[in-house]
């Protein structure tokens, strides 16, 4: 009896080393040192400016991205290209409205990596879910990353159809005869990411 304890003591402890071994190593977002600069256009030109990120983390195992989730602060987005207040207000306050992200309800966006395959050298493709005003979606993107000691940087351009989030003001997509008004369905993300262990 009491080796038979003793072998499924040393079984437990293998397998806890195994399982461990298999977790990978996370790192956590530096949300001072991240930036997320969004750009949409529209027939008559274009707008952009910043989101900032709220908490997230990337895992690693032997090197390579095995997963990861980021929340994204929706309620720090800010308009650049307008210098003018009231004009920057206004635009702002309508990203802010039911029109577009309704981050009075939504104060939250998610990105979700359920799987990334290493393309060459630093170069990923990242799968994952994205969870804009409660909706979540597939979504695909290009990413490069590279890790130094305690340290992870990364960039990555993620194209987004705003009205798979039921985002459909101004759409060609819904609507007809807008004109200059028309604005694209389509807007970037462009990540530069900084983590750390």
């Amino acid at each position: 009896m009491a080796n038979l304890i003793k072998i499924l003591a040393i079984i437990a402890t293998v397998s806890i080393a195994i399982s461990t071994s298999f977790a990978g190593d996370i790192y956590k977002a530096n949300a001072s040192k991240s930036e997320v600069k969004w750009k949409a256009a529209k027939v008559s030109g274009e707008h952009w400016g910043y989101v900032g990120i709220k908490d997230g983390y990337l895992e690693l195992s032997d090197g390579n991205i095995t997963g990861g989730k980021f929340n994204i602060n929706m309620a720090s987005l800010t308009v650049e290209d307008l210098e003018d207040a009231e004009w920057n207000g206004k635009l702002k306050g309508h990203l802010n409205s039911d029109d577009f992200f309704s981050t009075g309800t939504y104060k939250t966006a998610t990105l979700l990596i359920k799987d990334a395959k290493k393309v060459k050298g630093n170069e990923y493709k990242i799968t994952g879910d994205l969870t804009i005003k409660g909706i979540k979606k597939p979504i695909t993107f290009p990413a490069t990353i590279a890790s130094e000691g305690d340290k992870i940087t990364g960039t990555a351009n993620i194209k987004v159809d705003r009205t798979k989030y039921d985002i459909k003001y101004n759409s060609g997509s819904f609507f007809e005869n807008l004109g200059d008004k028309m604005i694209y369905d389509e807007f970037d993300l462009m990540v530069k990411l900084v983590a750390n262990k």
